[in-house]
């Protein structure tokens, strides 16, 4: 299930960037894209549940105006779970990954400028999976010039249980972005957006922290 989420969220990006690439070429709209990178804080219910992590994304961004546009983002979050919790299941370790892929509006403050302020926020589709492991080993084969194929025993970890759920979202946050030359498109960016996905029974709360590279 969560490779074959990972897979339509992918595939439903390239898609985007593909269908809005005539868009670029006739020069009706900019077309822009973007990767990024950062960590994850838990807030409101989701920070007594689960440990700060990280975050990854990349989206593709259409602008109608120079001041205003569409950008279509796939990001994934990995965050730890709370000792508290995983004391209260009974297990040593586990962890928590969050999924989306949102169509959010954004507003330029300042599009022509050295530094540029903006806001940003939409929603979309977010998948969520819990997981709770237990070291166990796991045997490979591996390979030596000299002593040929052997097999080897190497620390791993033993998913015992996992709960996932797809659940709508909406997001809202803010950014800054400075222009790496000034006769380049190309910006460097830091972006902090809060996310309220309505997971049962409890929602999830987060607020990724981003930094990355916009062209």
């Amino acid at each position: 299930m969560k490779n074959k989420f990972t897979y339509t969220c992918v595939w439903t990006l390239a898609t985007g960037i593909f269908l809005a690439s005539p868009s670029f070429a006739q020069g009706d709209n900019k077309l822009g894209f973007h990767i990024n990178g950062g960590f994850t804080q838990p807030a409101g219910p989701s920070n007594s549940r689960v440990d700060r992590g990280f975050n990854l994304g990349a989206g593709v961004g259409l602008n109608a105006t120079p001041r205003f546009g569409v950008q279509l983002d796939f990001d994934y979050n990995q965050l730890g779970l709370k000792s508290t919790l995983l004391q209260g299941v009974g297990v040593p370790d586990g962890e928590a990954r969050l999924y989306s892929l949102t169509l959010n509006p954004i507003v330029h403050l300042n599009p022509h400028g050295a530094f540029d302020a903006y806001i940003v926020g939409g929603g979309g589709f977010y998948h969520r999976t819990v997981e709770f492991t237990v070291p166990t080993v796991t045997t490979l084969t591996a390979f030596d010039p000299f002593f040929g194929f052997f097999p080897l025993d190497v620390p791993a970890n033993q998913v015992v249980g996992s709960y996932e759920q797809n659940k709508g979202g909406l997001n809202i946050g803010a950014g800054a972005a400075f222009r790496v030359k000034a006769d380049s498109n190309a910006k460097v960016f830091v972006e902090s957006r809060y996310h309220y996905v309505y997971t049962n029974p409890i929602r999830t709360t987060v607020w990724p922290v981003t930094f990355g590279f916009r062209w």
